[in-house]
This record gives structure tokens, sequence and C-alpha cells, in this order.
């Protein structure tokens, strides 16, 4: 059995601990993580879940990013422990997550990731979507939380500093 709910400041340690655990050396070297220093994530998306002895099995985060301009939720990282892979844990984050940025107002979803395991969830190659070097263009994948809502939205990705989240709040 397993317990999801909403990452805390008490799950930081453990998260940055499975993402170390699961992703190569350098990671935070990426393009996406230039996109993140900094910048607050999207707490009410940021998932932690937990097994019946409160071991973190798996965890996913967002955060705010502007696309040509436009709001945007950058998905990711999200890691499922190796010893729990296999049992469906990551599709039920990203089930649950953009269940959640849906029902909070979010228009779209942007990540890097491999497309043939992210095309089951929805998500299809953004043509002119231009993620900062080194990015293979291959792997830069969106999904419609709200139908049409990557119609004309192309262009450079950039950091969310100031992105106004569905209720006009900062993100």
């Amino acid at each position: 059995m397993y317990h999801l709910s909403e990452e805390t400041a008490e799950d930081a340690w453990d998260v940055e601990a499975l993402y170390d655990l699961c992703f190569a050396p350098g990671r935070e070297a990426l393009s996406s993580y230039r996109l993140r220093d900094g910048v607050p994530r999207i707490s009410q998306l940021c998932l932690a879940l937990r097994d019946e002895d409160q071991v973190l099995a798996a965890a996913i985060r967002y955060w705010p990013v502007r696309v040509g301009g436009a709001p945007c939720l950058l998905l990711g990282p999200v890691a499922v422990h190796p010893t729990r892979q296999g049992e469906g844990l990551g599709a039920l984050l990203i089930h649950e997550s953009l269940a959640e940025a849906r029902r909070l107002g979010w228009e779209r979803v942007l990540l890097v990731g491999d497309a043939p395991y992210y095309r089951r969830f929805g998500f299809v190659r953004r043509e002119g979507v231009l993620m900062p070097p080194p990015t293979n263009p291959e792997r830069v994948l969106g999904f419609e939380l709200v139908s049409g809502a990557w119609a004309g939205v192309q262009g450079p990705v950039t950091r969310g500093d100031g992105v106004a989240g569905p209720d006009g709040r900062p993100a």
C-alpha cells in the first residue's frame, strides 16, 4: 500500500537522494536544470509516493517556464526507486499530477524525455519549441491539458521567473 502526498520540506532530502540514485551523475548540468535553478517549484504538483514503512518509492516535480512567452509547466524529474520499477508508480504519478494540473487551471505541459515512454500519456513532439542547448529536439515533448493549448505556442523555452499561475498569482 502506498501513500501519495504533496512533497513537503521534510521530503526534500529523500527526493534528492532518489534522483541521485536514479539519474546519472551530473544530472544538474542538463539544460532543464538551468530552467529550474532558483525558480520555486509548483508545490501543489510536486508529489511524493511512500510505502507503508514511509520509504520513498517515487517522486515527481513541476516547474514554471515560458515557451515563446506563454506560461507552461515543465514536468520533471520523475523517478521511481529501482526496487519499485515496473509497478506502475511512475504512471500513477504522471496521471495524478496531470489531473491536478488540469484542475488547477494550467493549460500545457512540457518535458524532455523518451517519446516512446511518454507517448502513452499523450505527450507528443513539439516542433518549434526550443530548449536551451544541448537538448535533442526529438526529446522535447508536450501535452495539452486544454484542447488547443499548444496551438501557435513555440519559440525558446525560458525560465519561469514571475510566471503567473492559472489563478493569476505567481506560480
